[in-house]
């Protein structure tokens, strides 16, 4: 799978893992690095990373290495994260709450906007959410913004909110059954991004077209990226009754 010609979806995922240790390296008042500390925290070859980051651009400097805050800086903007990310979640269930409560999407510029259920018990309830973090706002400022709650709201209301409210991204946390229905409530209103925690794949609105199914208007731009535990608990079974293939993944490590 590739999310661009000639770009493999791991390729991405390492970036994401890059950019985490850049983070931590600032933190550490690291100022300069290499690919082959990237590699050794990433637990890739040195290789790899340089392969991974020539697929984005040129970086760093021939026997100087990288200075983390311009790496940093533009690992950012290659994935997408200096701008702002308005986001719905559908199915406020334990799952959904548990999304809506983590911290760390605010600090990635990923600002939750709306919260969606069919559950009338649940409908009108108010839940605590994390503030998005801006760049050079103040503490004062941030701390009078902290938190917001919003109202979990009925899912046949998303498309009258999103009319006024633009939304980019939409998580699913409904059970298996519902999530094929709820993905198409999101596209009907517009939303180009899915993340589906949902333990079952999104298939795309088809149309015919010349006696040939294809995907539908609609669909055409949307994004699906599907998060399912299960499958990860089920790989790390499998690899941990045979380790010796763990390093024979051809998509490499993310």
């Amino acid at each position: 799978m590739t999310t661009a010609p000639g770009i493999p979806t791991a390729a991405v995922s390492r970036l994401v893992t890059y950019l985490r240790i850049l983070e931590e390296l600032e933190r550490e008042q690291i100022l300069n690095t290499s690919s082959g500390v990237l590699a050794a925290r990433a637990q890739v070859s040195a290789f790899q990373v340089r392969k991974d980051l020539a697929y984005f651009g040129r970086f760093g400097t021939r026997g100087l290495g990288y200075t983390v805050r311009l790496l940093k800086r533009e690992l950012t903007r290659v994935l997408g994260l200096n701008r702002s990310w308005n986001v719905v979640i559908v199915g406020m269930g334990r799952l959904g709450q548990a999304i809506a409560n983590y911290p760390g999407a605010s600090e990635y510029q990923f600002s939750y906007v709306g919260l969606f259920d069919v559950d009338p018990d649940l409908i009108g309830q108010l839940l605590e959410v994390p503030t998005r973090r801006e760049q050079h706002v103040s503490i004062v400022k941030r701390a009078l913004n902290e938190p917001r709650r919003l109202p979990i709201e009925h899912i046949r209301d998303l498309a009258a909110f999103t009319a006024q409210q633009p939304v980019d991204l939409g998580f699913l946390a409904v059970p298996p059954e519902h999530a094929q229905t709820a993905a198409q409530s999101l596209v009907e209103a517009g939303v180009k991004g899915i993340l589906n925690f949902a333990p079952t794949l999104i298939q795309p609105g088809m149309t015919e077209g010349e006696g040939l199914q294809e995907i539908s208007d609609e669909w055409r731009d949307v994004m699906v990226e599907n998060v399912d535990f299960l499958v990860g608990m089920k790989r790390l079974a499998f690899y941990m009754l045979n380790p010796q293939l763990k390093d024979q993944d051809p998509e490499g490590s993310t």
